[in-house]
């Protein structure tokens, strides 16, 4: 791993919340920038809908707070727009 890719994966990490609330595997970081061709924003906007999942958790009556659109409204900071002329 290159310098200039660990602080892609470091800035990835901060903007999707990782210390607050884990949720990838190490490893995961690479593949998901490798999958965006390293395009931070994209990976950021991926990685975020996918921690969007719901994540209720409920045992004996007890049940957590779902924080899916908490990243929800985190990966729509990151959505690419479609922009461009249309050709005919």
């Amino acid at each position: 791993m290159t310098d200039i890719e660990r602080i892609k994966i470091e800035r990835i990490k901060k903007e999707i919340r990782e210390a607050q609330s884990p949720y990838f595997e190490e490893d995961d970081f690479q593949y998901y920038l490798d999958k965006n061709n390293g395009d931070v924003n994209a990976t950021i906007y991926e990685m975020l809908i996918i921690k969007s999942e719901d994540s209720t958790i409920s045992v004996s009556g007890l049940s957590t707070q779902d924080t899916s659109a908490y990243f929800k409204r985190l990966a729509s900071r990151f959505k690419p727009f479609n922009s461009g002329v249309l050709k005919e």
